[in-house]
């Protein structure tokens, strides 16, 4: 009973990110490849986490406080028309540039600066943005970044210590560097002043718009109920600044429930399968107890 429990689980969470290509079906080809981070990074094990889940929805949630950045978003993306679609890309995105093979990482990013070429504008407030602009890149970056080192750390298996949290921003400056990203702080205190303290934060209508969206997206009904506890495990990590333009405020037990349920997560699932493959392909020892999921390949 308890294993096909979990298999269900599974289920629902595999089926979420299966509406489009999959990033590393392939990656076994490349065999002795490290990636850009390698089996010895801090990163590969913040994101393999389940935590992840929870950074992935304050990430939308935090990225939207930028009104050139939502605009952009509300404009040229499909995620009210495919959702899963654009969960699917953003997922494979981050899967393939942490985990993957050098080429892998190559053509994702090559696939993600295609599709920034065309994504420009003017806000509502007048303001011009494109994707293409380092600073607006750098926001969506770092957001990712600080979201996933502040939901493994309020969620994670282990919390990181000051040294590893550093580690783990300086490693994923190589990433930033990928798309242009300009500026890239290099430490976890400089990272997080430089989000909380962002000038160009403000409220906008796209920004309303995206978080009536993100507070009910529309999942199959078997995935809402978590879904819902994790976007609140995630507003509960949100600093005080940017919550008050997102019109968002954390309940009493938001943090106790989200761990919970990270943790009911971390049973289910294990650790993520692209970091199990990453390690098989790189020749890395590879932790007992940490993996149940099917490898993400088709070699």
């Amino acid at each position: 009973m308890i294993s096909r429990l979990k298999d269900r689980v599974v289920g629902s969470t595999t089926d979420l990110f299966s509406h489009g290509p999959q990033p590393l079906e392939h990656t076994l080809d490349y065999a002795g490849d490290p990636g850009i981070l390698g089996p010895g990074s801090v990163s590969w094990r913040v994101v393999g986490d389940a935590s992840a889940f929870v950074a992935g929805i304050r990430a939308l949630l935090v990225q939207t406080a930028h009104p050139e950045v939502v605009a952009g978003v509300e404009n040229h993306s499909r995620y009210r028309s495919d959702p899963l679609g654009r969960l699917t890309r953003t997922s494979a995105y981050v899967t393939a540039t942490t985990y993957g093979a050098g080429p892998e990482v190559a053509a994702s990013v090559a696939l993600v600066r295609n599709a920034h070429r065309e994504v420009k504008g003017r806000s509502e407030r007048g303001k011009t943005y494109s994707a293409e602009n380092p600073a607006m890149t750098a926001w969506v970056h770092n957001v990712l970044t600080d979201s996933f080192l502040t939901a493994y750390q309020a969620y994670g298996r282990d919390p990181l210590s000051p040294e590893d949290a550093d580690q783990f921003v300086l490693e994923q400056t190589r990433i930033g560097a990928l798309l242009d990203a300009s500026p890239l702080p290099t430490d976890a205190g400089s990272l997080r002043s430089w989000v909380c303290d962002h000038a160009a934060i403000a409220p906008s209508a796209a920004q309303r718009d995206s978080i009536d969206f993100l507070r009910n997206p529309p999942l199959p009904p078997q995935v809402k109920v978590g879904y819902r506890l994790l976007s609140r495990a995630a507003i509960a990590t949100v600093p005080p600044r940017i919550a008050a333009v997102l019109g968002v405020e954390p309940g009493c037990l938001d943090d106790k429930v989200g761990a919970a349920t990270v943790r009911g997560l971390r049973w289910a699932l294990g650790s993520s399968p692209a970091w199990h493959v990453a390690l098989v392909r790189s020749g890395a020892p590879v932790p007992g107890g940490m993996f149940r999921q099917t490898l993400l390949t088709g070699s």
